[in-house]
C-alpha cells in the first residue's frame, strides 16, 4: 500500500510531464484519426446514399442506340442484378443565351433515382424536375414553366459519338425511333442528379476545371409523354456491389467482372446484331421504294397505253373511213352499178403497210393527231428515263448503304466515368493520403520527447529505485511505475485524441466537404478498431521508450543506484579548438556553448524536435503555397493563349468567322480539340471502349494542322520534364521541344498519375473512340488539366483518317479536308476584364460551344479542400511545437536545479538566470528551425507522390514568406513557453537544491 501511495504522489509531483504525454498523444491520435476519419464519414455517407437512390455500377452507350434485343443480351449477362433502358435527348433554350440541357427520362426499375430536395417528382407529360443550379442560373421556381426546342436528330443516341450513320438510320431500323419528349415543360421539383454531386451554393467554381458535363443543365421527366422505343444508355446494378463500399477495391473488382463480360462476348455481338439491324432497316427501305417505284412506274405505263390505244383506235377509224371512201368512188365510176352497191356496201381490206403508210400519212396532215403522238412518245421517253435513273439511283444506294452506316460501337463505362464521383473520390483520397503521411511525424516526436520526458523522470528517482529494489521490489514492479504512468497518460491523451479525431476534425472538413458537394444522409461515425489501433500504436511507442528509459538505469546495482550519479566527465567541445572564436567569447557564452555542445542527447532531442515540428508547418504552408499558384502558372505561365473557343464540327467554319469579325485577335491558332483518354499501352484490347478503367486518365487530345506545328510554341509553354527523386522533376529549357510527327507530347498532370515518361507506349481513344497505340516524344510541363498534342500527320497514322494521309504536302491545313479544326486558340488585346466578358459573350453565340478565358480561369481557379486541410495541419502542428518545446524546456529545467541554485547564490538575480537558460533554449530553437526549413521543403516535394489527383500536378513551390511565418512561428512558441518557464525559475530555492544526498 506504501508502494502505491508513494507511486502516486511520484505522478502528482510530474504532473507536467504527464500533460506533455498526453497532450503530445492527444495531438498524434488526432491527426491520425481525425482525417482518415471524416474522409471515411464522407465514403460511407456517400456510399449509402448512391446505394438508396440506385446509382448505377455499369452504364452502357452505343453509338447507334440500344435496342430491345441490346437490352435483353444485358440482363442475360452472368452477374447482372438489374437493367434499366433509359431515354434522354438534348434540348435548347432561351436563358441569357443560348443554354442546352438534356431532358432525362426517370427510370422506372430502381436505378438513377434522382434525389428529391424541394417540391414533388414529376408523374405527367409536361412536368420535370430541374437542379437546384438551375434554379440558382434561371431565376425560375416551382410552377414556372419553361419551352425548349429538341436538338436534331444526329445530335443525341449517344454521349460519346454523333456519328449513326449517313442517311439518318440512327432513327428507325424498321420499328425503333429516337427518343421524343415534351416541349411544354412545368417544373414541379428540385432534384440532385447523382451523377453531379457539385454544390451549386458552395465552392462549385473550384470543380469547374474537372466538368465533364456535355449540356448546361439536366431535366428530368417521367415516361409519360416520352416517344420513341430507341434508348440512348442502358444502367445496370452488379449482384453484391451494393454490400461493397463503392469507393473500394473490393467494389471496382466485383464491377470489373461483369464489365470484362459484357466487353468479351455480348458487347461484340450485339456491335454485329445492331449494325446488321441498320443495314437490314436499310435495305427494307430501299425495296420499299423500288416496289413503290415499281408501283407508280406500272401506273403511269398503264396510262399511257391506254392513252396510245385511244389514238390508234381514232386512227385507225379514220383510215378506215377514208379507205371505205375511196373503194365507194372507184366501184361508181365502174360500167357495173351491181357491183359498185356491193363495193359501197362492204369496206375494203388493206395490208399492213398501206394501213401504217396511211396512218402516217393521216397523222401528219392533221396538227392535232401530229401533237398527240408527240406527247405519247415523250412521256414513253420521260417514264423510261425515270425507270433507268430510280433503278440506278437503288442500284447506289445499296452500294453505299454498307459503308454509309458505321461500325456501331458500344462503350461500357463505370462509376469512375461519372465527372461528379470521380471528382469526389480523388478529392477524398488525396486528403486521406495526407492523413497517413503526416501522423508518422508526429509519432516520431512522441517517442522522441516521451524518451526525453520519462529518462529525466526515472533519472530523478534514481535513488528510491535503488533503494526498493534493495528491499526486495522487483525490477518490473518498480518500473510498473513509470509504466503505468506512460500508460495512463497516453490513454488519457488517447481518449481525448479520439474524440478530437472522431468529432472535431471530421466534423471541421466536412463542413467544407459540404460547401463543395451535396451529401445527404452525412453523419459522423466512430470507428473502434482504427481508433483503438491508433491508441495502440502511441501507446506502444511511449511504452517502448519508457521501457528503454527503466532499463538503462535498472540495470545498475541497487548499491550503485543508491549513490548520487557522477557529473559528467569535462570535455572540450569543437568550438573550444577554434582559438580566434573561441577568445572573444564571453564566459557566459562559453558556458552557454558548452551546456548545448556536451549534453548531446538533449541537443539531438531539441533540435530533432523543433525540426520536425517547423518542417511540418513548412509542409503545410507548402501545399497552401503549391495550390494557390497552380491557376497563375497554368493559365499565365504554361498557357500563353487569352482565349480557348470549341464548337461543333458543322459550325466550325461560322466560328471562326466570328471570332475574325470581332477584330479582337491578335494572333491565333485553329486546332482540333476532342476529348479522350490516355492509359498504359497493354491495358486492354483496343476496342474495349472503356473509359474511366484504373491506369488510364480522361484527357483532352489536341490535333495541330502539319503546315503550323511551330506555332503550337507560341500559344504554349513547350518544356520537357523529367521525374526526379522524390516526387521532384526537372523542368528543361522553355522552347526546347517541338512537336513532331513522331510521337505525342502528353501533360505532365497525365504522366505523372500514370507513370509515363518519353519513349514509353501508351494507348490513345480520340473522341469516336477509336483507340491506338501511340509513342511518347515527350512530357510536357502542364499543371491543370491533361493535354494532349499530336500532329496532323501522326494522328492520321494512328486513327487511320485516310483522307488525312498526305496532308504533310498539302499546301495548307485549311485546304485539307482530313480533319475539322473545331477549335481556335487566339491571343487577345485588352485587359482581363475585357477578355473575360469576350469569353462571356461569346458564348452566347450560335455557333460557339465553349469559350475559356485564360484571364478569368486563372483567377477563379480554387482548391477550399485543400486550403482546410492545409490550415488545420498548420494548427496541428504549432500545436505539436508548443508541447515539444514545453516538455523540453521543463525537462531542462529539472535537469539544472541544482546548476539553476548555484547561480542564485553566486548572486545572479532572477532576470539572468532567466537569460541564462533561456538563451539556451533559443539557440537550440534556431537550430532546430534552421534545420527544420530545408526538411520542410525536403518533405513538400513529396507532395506530389501522395497528392497524385486526376487532372493536376502539384508542383511544389514554398514562397519566402512561408519560411518567415514557420521560422517566426516557432520561435513565437519558443518564446511562449519562456513564460511558463520562468515562474519554475524563480521558485527554485537554492538551500533546498543544494542539498547533499546522504
Amino acid at each position: 500500500m506504501a508502494f502505491v501511495k508513494d507511486m502516486l504522489r511520484m505522478w502528482a509531483h510530474s504532473w507536467k510531464r504527464f500533460i506533455s504525454i498526453a497532450m503530445i498523444t492527444l495531438l498524434g491520435v488526432a491527426v491520425l484519426t481525425g482525417i482518415y476519419a471524416g474522409c471515411r464519414d464522407a465514403f460511407r455517407s456517400t456510399d449509402r446514399f448512391f446505394d438508396a437512390q440506385g446509382l448505377h455500377d455499369v452504364q452502357v452507350l452505343s453509338t447507334a442506340g440500344l435496342s430491345n434485343g441490346d437490352i435483353a443480351a444485358l440482363r442475360k449477362v452472368n452477374g447482372v442484378a438489374k437493367v434499366q433502358a433509359e431515354r434522354s435527348q438534348e434540348v435548347t433554350f432561351d436563358l441569357d443565351g443560348r443554354k442546352s440541357a438534356t431532358m432525362q427520362e426517370i427510370g422506372t426499375n430502381g436505378i438513377d433515382q434522382p434525389y428529391l430536395q424541394e417540391g414533388r417528382m414529376p408523374k405527367k407529360a409536361g412536368e420535370i424536375a430541374v437542379t437546384r443550379k438551375f434554379i440558382r442560373d434561371s431565376g425560375k421556381h416551382i410552377g414556372s414553366r419553361l419551352t425548349v426546342t429538341p436538338e436534331s436528330a444526329s445530335s443525341d443516341t449517344s454521349d460519346t459519338s454523333d456519328t449513326n450513320g449517313a442517311d439518318g438510320t440512327n432513327e428507325t431500323n424498321g420499328t425503333d425511333e429516337a427518343p421524343s419528349f415534351p416541349t411544354k415543360l412545368t417544373i414541379v421539383g428540385v432534384v440532385l442528379d447523382l451523377q453531379n454531386l457539385s454544390n451549386p451554393d458552395g465552392y462549385s467554381a473550384m470543380t469547374s476545371f474537372r466538368s465533364t458535363a456535355t449540356t448546361d443543365y439536366t431535366f428530368f421527366a417521367p415516361s409519360d409523354g416520352v416517344t420513341g422505343t430507341l434508348c440512348t444508355s442502358a444502367t445496370l446494378l452488379v449482384k453484391g456491389a451494393a454490400a461493397e463500399s463503392t469507393f473500394d477495391e473490393s467494389y471496382e473488382n466485383t464491377v470489373k467482372q461483369v464489365t470484362d463480360r459484357i466487353d468479351g462476348t455480348v458487347k461484340t455481338d450485339r456491335q454485329k446484331a445492331r449494325r446488321q439491324e441498320l443495314l437490314d432497316a436499310g435495305n427494307r427501305k430501299i425495296a420499299d421504294a423500288r416496289a413503290e417505284a415499281d408501283k407508280k412506274f406500272a401506273d403511269a405505263q398503264s396510262q399511257i397505253d391506254a392513252n396510245r390505244q385511244q389514238f390508234n383506235q381514232q386512227v385507225d377509224q379514220i383510215v378506215s373511213m377514208q379507205a371505205g371512201a375511196a373503194a365507194a368512188g372507184a366501184a361508181a365510176n365502174g360500167a357495173n352499178a351491181g357491183a359498185a352497191a356491193a363495193a359501197g356496201a362492204t369496206t375494203p381490206q388493206l395490208d399492213e403497210t398501206t394501213r401504217e403508210t396511211m396512218r402516217e400519212t393521216i397523222i401528219a396532215a392533221s396538227p392535232e393527231l401530229t401533237q398527240a403522238k408527240q406527247q405519247l412518245d415523250q412521256a414513253q421517253s420521260q417514264l423510261n428515263e425515270q425507270k433507268a435513273s430510280t433503278e440506278q439511283t437503288l442500284k447506289t444506294k445499296e452500294n453505299e448503304l454498307k459503308t454509309s452506316i458505321p461500325q456501331v460501337r458500344w462503350y461500357v463505362q463505370d462509376r469512375q466515368s461519372l465527372g461528379g464521383f470521380s471528382a469526389l473520390k480523388s478529392d477524398l483520397d488525396s486528403i486521406q493520403s495526407l492523413g497517413n503521411a503526416f501522423p508518422i511525424v508526429f509519432l516520431l516526436v512522441a517517442v522522441m520527447m516521451s524518451l526525453t520526458a520519462m529518462a529525466r523522470m526515472v533519472e530523478e528517482d534514481r535513488s528510491l529505485i535503488g533503494t526498493y529494489v534493495g528491499l526486495g521490489y522487483g525490477r518490473l514492479a518498480v518500473a510498473s511505475r513509470y509504466l503505468l504512468f506512460a500508460l495512463l497518460a497516453c490513454l488519457i491523451g488517447g481518449g481525448l485524441g479520439l474524440i478530437a479525431g472522431f468529432l472535431g476534425i471530421p466534423a471541421f472538413l466536412l463542413v467544407v466537404l459540404q460547401g463543395m458537394y451535396v451529401m445527404p444522409g452525412l453523419r459522423l461515425e466512430y470507428d473502434w478498431l482504427y481508433g483503438s489501433l491508433g491508441i495502440a500504436l502511441f501507446v506502444v511507442g511511449v511504452l517502448a521508450a519508457t521501457i528503454y528509459a527503466c532499463v538503462q538505469e535498472m540495470r545498475q546495482t541497487p548499491a550503485s543506484l543508491l549513490r548520487p550519479k557522477a557529473p559528467r566527465a569535462g570535455s572540450r567541445i569543437l568550438l573550444e579548438r577554434i582559438r580566434p572564436v573561441w577568445n572573444r567569447i564571453g564566459f557566459l557564452g562559453k558556458v552557454t556553448a558548452r551546456n548545448i555542445f556536451r549534453f548531446k542527447s538533449r541537443l539531438i532531442m531539441t533540435v530533432g524536435g523543433v525540426a520536425g515540428c517547423t518542417a511540418l508547418i513548412v509542409c503545410g504552408l507548402a501545399i497552401n503555397d503549391t495550390v494557390a499558384d497552380l491557376g497563375i502558372k497554368q493559365y499565365r505561365d504554361i498557357y500563353q493563349y487569352d482565349l480557348m473557343v470549341v464548337s461543333d464540327d458543322s459550325d466550325a467554319s461560322a466560328m471562326r468567322t466570328k471570332v475574325a469579325s470581332d477584330g479582337r485577335v491578335t494572333s491565333s491558332l485553329d486546332v482540333r480539340i476532342e476529348s479522350g483518354d490516355l492509359a498504359i499501352s497493354g491495358g486492354g484490347d483496343g476496342d474495349s471502349g472503356k473509359a474511366g478503367s484504373s491506369g488510364s486518365e480522361s484527357i483532352q487530345l489536341v490535333a495541330v494542322p502539319e503546315k503550323h506545328l511551330s506555332d503550337l510554341g507560341e500559344m504554349v509553354t513547350l518544356q520537357p520534364v523529367s521525374s526526379g527523386i522524390l516526387g521532384t522533376s526537372g523542368v528543361g529549357k522553355t522552347g526546347s521541344l517541338k512537336l513532331e510527327d513522331d510521337g505525342v507530347i502528353v501533360a505532365q498532370s497525365a504522366a505523372s498519375a500514370l507513370g509515363v515518361k518519353a519513349g514509353s507506349k501508351v494507348r490513345l481513344t480520340n473522341g469516336d473512340g477509336v483507340r491506338a497505340t501511340a509513342k511518347v516524344s515527350a512530357v510536357n510541363r502542364n499543371l491543370i488539366g491533361s493535354d494532349v498534342y499530336v500532329s496532323e500527320t501522326y494522328y492520321a497514322k494512328l486513327f487511320d483518317s485516310k483522307d488525312a494521309k498526305n496532308t504533310k504536302n498539302s499546301k495548307s491545313s485549311e485546304d485539307s479536308e482530313a480533319l475539322t479544326w473545331n477549335a481556335m486558340l487566339a491571343k487577345l488585346s485588352g485587359s482581363d476584364t475585357s477578355q473575360t466578358d469576350y469569353a462571356e459573350s461569346l458564348e452566347e453565340d450560335s455557333s460557339v460551344m465553349k469559350a475559356v478565358s485564360c484571364a478569368h480561369m486563372a483567377d477563379s481557379f480554387k482548391f477550399d479542400l485543400m486550403g482546410a486541410v492545409v490550415a488545420l495541419i498548420v494548427a496541428l502542428a504549432g500545436g505539436l511545437a508548443l508541447v515539444v518545446l514545453f516538455t523540453l524546456a521543463n525537462t531542462n529545467v529539472s535537469e539544472r536545479v541544482r546548476e539553476m541554485a548555484t547561480l542564485k547564490v553566486l548572486g545572479f538575480f532572477d532576470r539572468e538566470v532567466h537569460h541564462y537558460v533561456n538563451r539556451e533554449m533559443m539557440i537550440l530553437t534556431v537550430m532546430g528551425v534552421i534545420l527544420g526549413l530545408p526538411l520542410g521543403r525536403l518533405v513538400g516535394g513529396m507532395l506530389t507522390m501522395a497528392l497524385n489527383m486526376p487532372s493536376l500536378y502539384f508542383e511544389v513551390e514554398v514562397k519566402p514568406l512561408s519560411y518567415v511565418i514557420a521560422a517566426v512561428a516557432t520561435m513565437a512558441f519558443a518564446l511562449l513557453v519562456q513564460l511558463f518557464v520562468n515562474p519554475v525559475l524563480d521558485r527554485i530555492d537554492p538551500i533546498s537544491s543544494l542539498k547533499s544526498v546522504e
